[in-house]
């Protein structure tokens, strides 16, 4: 009986934790910028490859998000609302019935529910730290 009893316990714990997987949030895309992200040698000339990031706000974080490599991709629209799943460092979600899988930039925490999103350009954030580092560098104007 106790041997039946523990088998029991432990076979349901497993479908619990096996069924335990990333849960679905819920978001709004906020903004959207053209970033470099590699290069393609030409016979005469290098051609930037521009990736599109977006942040994506949820209740509490603005998630920064990049595709992966280069592609035909289609634009996502400003203020479509996405469900969301988070895996490791990567995003999954649907719009429109097309799934999409972006990386995870950076997070960070919301301030408020109406402010403004973070900065988007990933130089932004650079010259934040390099400033915030180094007071008297200044950037080149």
């Amino acid at each position: 009986m106790k041997r039946s009893l523990t088998l029991l316990a432990a076979l349901f714990l497993s479908a619990t934790v096996a069924a335990a997987g990333p849960k679905p949030q819920s978001g709004n895309i906020l903004s959207h910028t053209s970033v470099e992200c590699g290069t393609k040698k030409s016979k005469k000339q290098d051609i930037d490859l521009l990736c599109q990031q977006y942040v994506v706000r949820s209740r509490t974080i603005d998630y920064t998000i990049r595709q992966p490599k280069p592609s035909e991709q289609a634009i996502i629209p400003l203020n479509t609302t996405i469900e969301f799943k988070l895996d490791k460092n990567k995003m999954k979600f649907k719009v429109d019935g097309k799934s999409f899988e972006f990386m995870v930039i950076s997070q960070a925490a919301v301030s408020s529910p109406d402010a403004a999103p973070a900065a988007s350009a990933p130089n932004a954030v650079a010259r934040y730290h390099c400033c915030s580092l180094f007071p008297r560098w200044r950037w080149p104007t």
